[in-house]
């Protein structure tokens, strides 16, 4: 039987950095991120389906979507969120489920599924394990000010619409403490997959 890594963490807390290191360990992972992009692409359903819902003012030149814009509209305001994460969900998790199911048939014994809202989307049954990537809220906000170049309040109003790291730290199966270096971080996945018997 292959074991099921649910990989999560928050906005900033340096969740991509640890999937990159999965992909280093020849673990293969399945992005929530990616597919969560491909599925809207132009003429798949989901993309025919949020323009419905959405209006064509969502759309750029080149008619796909403009996902800042989108992003802009769902932040604030729950309803809307609601009606896009009905669209997309479904969408996202089937082909999850299909890249998860290609991994086993191929062969490993361990898949890593990264999904962002796994505690959000109560997504826990899909996985044995979870693994949540941790910081403090205090470098969490700095880092995303960092790296997105953003004002302050926007930053909180994106952290507070997920369930907060620590809570998310207090349900995980193991943690990474991501306050440290690359190289610490990787220290530490390493023991975890040798206590999980991976590798």
């Amino acid at each position: 039987m292959a074991l099921i890594i649910g990989l999560t963490g928050s906005i900033g807390t340096g969740k991509s950095t640890v999937s990159k290191m999965f992909q280093q360990l020849n673990i293969p992972v399945v992005d929530a991120d990616i597919i969560a992009r491909e599925v809207v692409e132009p003429n798949k359903l989901a993309y025919k389906a949020i323009v419905e819902a959405f209006g064509q003012e969502i759309l750029l030149k080149d008619e796909t979507i403009d996902r800042k814009k989108l992003g802009s509209i769902i932040f604030s305001d729950d309803e809307k969120r609601k009606t896009l994460n009905a669209i997309i969900h479904p969408a996202i998790r089937q082909e999850m489920l299909r890249q998860k199911e290609a991994y086993i048939s191929e062969g490993h014994d361990c898949v890593v599924l990264d999904i962002p809202l796994l505690f959000e989307s109560k997504l826990e049954h899909y996985v044995d394990k979870i693994l949540v990537v941790y910081v403090e809220p205090e470098v969490q906000l700095q880092r995303i000010l960092k790296r997105d170049n953003t004002k302050a309040e926007d930053a909180k109003q994106r952290i507070n619409s997920q369930i907060s790291i620590t809570k998310k730290r207090d349900l995980a199966d193991a943690i990474i403490d991501n306050n440290g270096s690359v190289g610490d971080s990787f220290n530490q996945l390493k023991k975890i997959l040798i206590d999980w018997n991976v590798g």
